[in-house]
């Protein structure tokens, strides 16, 4: 087989086009996917900001911790599931692939229960390190109702890696569009119309998040691109759970 250096320049450029093309249409809907979140909390601050100043500024510092504390260390330790499913792909094993997304889902809400914990103490946290006592408990009550989109999230995550190694992008572009839409309205009802503040934003967030997992789990029972993968409870996934960490938590300390 020819190599690069050894085609032609009119088919050297063609292969490079072609290999751009491949790469942008799997590369766009993952930076949309990526950027999904973030778009959401924009929202959610865009609109408490409108309330008062006490919302604004509880909700501004909860984001913050939220987001270190509990949505940025899943996100770390699910990219574990990239060497998993490496190794998998290079072996030809596929059907390990279901097992591994199975223990990230377990390994991943385990972890959830003491970040959950930590939140509910979070404005202990902050008055100790000299916020304001008002700020403080305003701050807790935004991350108690963020509590179910961190559960939720633990499952969306591992299911949005499985669909990106098997280059599934588009599903998740168009489900990230319709969650971001969903959210939109919601967040604008519950802290408008309903005077729910900042908590109303969280509520939001954590219907969204509930909305998105949803979607993934419709599209896995329905699409017929998905029949091949698995994704069921099982003692070897209980058995995978420490392989999976010993990727996970390099993975998860280089995000932190």
């Amino acid at each position: 087989m020819e190599t690069l250096e050894e085609l032609p320049n009119g088919n050297r450029w063609a292969d490079y086009g072609h290999e751009i093309k491949k790469m942008t249409v799997i590369a766009l809907p993952m930076v949309v996917v990526a950027l999904l979140p973030y778009l959401m909390q924009m929202v959610a601050v865009i609109m408490v900001g409108h309330v008062d100043e006490l919302s604004l500024s509880s909700l501004a510092i909860a984001t913050s911790l939220t987001n270190v504390t509990g949505f940025s260390l899943l996100s770390g330790l699910v990219g574990g599931l990239e060497t998993l499913y490496g190794q998998a792909f290079g072996a030809k094993q596929h059907n390990k692939i279901g097992g591994y997304t199975c223990s990230a889902i377990i390994s991943l809400l385990f972890v959830c229960i003491p970040i959950s914990i930590s939140w509910i103490f979070i404005d202990k946290f902050l008055i100790l390190i000299g916020h304001d006592p008002l700020i403080s408990h305003e701050a807790r009550k935004y991350s108690i109702y963020l509590i179910p989109s961190l559960f939720f999230g633990a499952i969306v995550k591992p299911l949005v890696r499985l669909l990106q190694s098997q280059s599934l992008t588009m599903p998740l572009l168009v489900s990230s569009t319709l969650v971001l839409c969903f959210h939109a309205p919601l967040c604008w009802g519950l802290i408008f119309k309903l005077k729910m503040g900042s908590v109303g934003a969280a509520t939001a967030f954590s219907l969204s998040n509930w909305f998105y997992l949803m979607l993934m789990v419709f599209y896995f029972k329905f699409s017929s691109l998905c029949k091949n993968v698995g994704v069921t409870f099982s003692m070897d996934a209980l058995v995978g759970m420490k392989e999976f960490f010993w990727f996970a938590i390099p993975s998860a300390v280089m995000v932190w």
